[in-house]
């Protein structure tokens, strides 16, 4: 028995008629061919890049360079190549780079740097989700690594009281959410007066997400004399406001693509019902090529609807959205990204800012609100440089 079936109908009753219509109730029309963009070997040929430099090179400190080297890493990626030596300068800097290119390195490594040779005092950085700040901190901790320098990581869905604890042993940086690190300023548990250097991360997505009003109020909390850097996937007249009143003399670093990376192969699955959908979701998940697959969903409860019933249905998944405590989401993603679970069912404000390795599918089960929230979805696929694979449920053909 299948999914539409088990919840959305009552015995006996009609189907409803199927409306020629988006899937994304509520927002922009997308039409289908957009989801479409079958990538080649060639495209993939012509985005490898070949570094001129090495991170030893660049001038960064030998101790970060010789914690990379213990990680594997050697060369830097494009957006580092760009943004490292500008950033160890001291510059004020925006970086444009598709999502999955290696731009947490590119910031975290020249300021570890500066913070070593006391060209720094302290930094804060802010992300969108507390998945994509608990991330950062992760990376912080691996290049930081036998450094003596500290963190402090400030989100919501998580202990208060720890966080000031934290932040009492005057960290090296700051990394937090724009809500949380609100309320820990209106008490009195974070001060900026000293912060010397700040980090908008996915600037974009923040914006999109309504954290504008706590951005501002948290930026005039800070030093006037300041590094700050401003990284996005995109440039709008929005994020260029927010840059003029942010960033002195930037200097811009692009490696963007386009909107969508071209080494991600994007298709279509036509199914009229949402029982179709189902079936042919269950089909697909059944070929061995699709062991690490990432699902959308429109809502909260319908992710987790989703997830439960690929479960009874024998496919290990779990779910994470807005309903879920901090603690199951991390570990919900831990289980996907370390392979114990082969579907992960997500919303899109749960899914801003995921870096996990080796995605093999994106399916948009439900389509996006805009084609910008599509492209953040598929850019989990595909990363650094990897192909991927995208495919997006729609009710006809384009």
């Amino acid at each position: 028995m299948s999914y539409a079936y088990k919840m959305s109908r009552r015995p006996g009753q009609r189907p409803a008629p199927q409306r020629r219509a988006p899937n994304n109730r509520g927002g922009q029309y997308i039409h289908p061919s957009k989801f479409i963009n079958k990538a080649s070997v060639e495209q993939i040929a012509e985005e490898v890049f070949t570094p001129t430099q090495t991170f030893a090179s660049m001038g960064l400190d030998e101790r970060v360079v010789a914690n990379l080297k213990a990680m594997g890493i050697e060369f830097p990626t494009a957006i580092q190549d760009g943004s490292i030596p500008l950033i160890i300068e001291g510059k004020d800097l925006v970086g444009l780079a598709n999502t999955g290119t290696g731009k947490t390195a590119a910031f975290l490594l020249p300021l570890i740097h500066r913070i070593l040779k006391k060209e720094i005092y302290q930094v804060l950085v802010m992300a969108p989700t507390r998945e994509l700040a608990q991330q950062i901190e992760e990376e912080w901790r691996k290049f930081a690594l036998g450094l003596r320098l500290y963190s402090a990581i400030c989100v919501g869905g998580t202990s208060m009281y720890n966080q000031i604890r934290s932040l009492q042993k005057d960290p090296h940086v700051v990394i937090g959410t724009p809500g949380r690190l609100k309320d820990l300023i209106e008490q009195g548990a974070l001060r900026l007066d000293k912060c010397d250097g700040l980090v908008l991360d996915e600037a974009d997505r923040m914006l999109d997400m309504g954290f504008l009003p706590d951005i501002k109020f948290i930026m005039a909390k800070l030093p006037e004399v300041r590094q700050s850097l401003c990284f996005s996937a995109t440039i709008t007249p929005e994020i260029n406001r927010l840059i003029d009143g942010i960033l002195k003399s930037p200097e811009t670093v692009s490696v963007r693509k386009g909107e969508t990376a071209s080494h991600v192969e994007q298709d279509i699955i036509v199914a009229g019902t949402k029982e179709e959908k189902y079936d042919k979701l269950v089909e697909l998940l059944k070929a061995p090529d699709f062991d690490k697959v990432l699902v959308f969903s429109q809502t909260k409860w319908g992710a987790q609807r989703l997830a439960d019933t690929l479960t009874k249905d024998g496919y290990k998944s779990e779910a994470i959205h807005g309903n879920k405590t901090q603690a199951q989401r991390q570990k919900a993603l831990r289980s996907f990204k370390e392979g114990n679970v082969q579907v992960l069912v997500a919303t899109d404000v749960a899914a801003r800012g995921l870096d996990i390795s080796n995605v093999s599918h994106v399916i948009n089960f439900d389509q996006p609100n805009t084609y910008q929230d599509y492209v953040h979805r598929i850019g989990r696929t595909g990363r650094a440089g990897k192909s991927g694979k995208a495919l997006t449920f729609v009710s006809h053909h384009p």
